[in-house]
């Protein structure tokens, strides 16, 4: 069996994303029924997190909300020019977690993207909290988007290997 090419991985981890982000909406808006929730309202799970439905009109933290089918049509270009941008970086990209983060971030936005088309909001549902503090509440998708800029990050940061006798800097 070959090692997988990194443009591989990159593809893998968008469909990873992408499918697991889908499934598990689909599973908290029509098979465990949160749909039908009122929006906001918690369920307990554990003492430091909530199963919640909430629909987010805008992009991370509910910034940029989209109060039109106008603003809507704003934030699914925005998305797609992502998606096209980062896929391109992905295809050129020779480094694992380089390629990793950038497929766990398109497979994120897709998601997202999908429930834009869909919903004209995103569906959100996770919601931690304790010690003060009280995340805000979040998908498949964003934790996908924010594994993957952690896997660029560690990528751009890792110590470099310095060149050894008679290789070029």
């Amino acid at each position: 069996m070959s090692k997988l090419e990194p443009r591989e991985i990159g593809l893998i981890a968008a469909a990873i994303g992408l499918v697991a982000d889908q499934g598990s909406k689909l599973f908290m808006l029509y098979g465990a029924h949160f749909a039908q929730l009122p929006p906001g309202r918690a369920i307990p799970v554990l003492p430091f997190f909530n199963l919640v439905m909430v629909w987010n009109p805008g992009i991370s933290y509910g910034l940029f909300p989209a109060s039109s089918a106008w603003g809507t049509a704003v934030l699914v270009a925005i998305e797609l020019v992502a998606v096209a941008g980062l896929t391109w970086w992905l295809w050129g990209s020779t480094s694992r977690a380089l390629t990793a983060g950038f497929g766990l971030i398109i497979g994120g936005a897709l998601g997202n993207l999908i429930d834009r088309l869909l919903y004209g909001k995103v569906a959100d549902f996770f919601h931690f909290y304790g010690f003060g503090y009280d995340w805000y509440v979040f998908n498949i998708a964003d934790l996908a988007i924010t594994l993957g800029a952690i896997a660029i990050l560690y990528d751009v940061l890792k110590p470099q290997p310095s060149p050894g006798p008679g290789q070029e800097v």
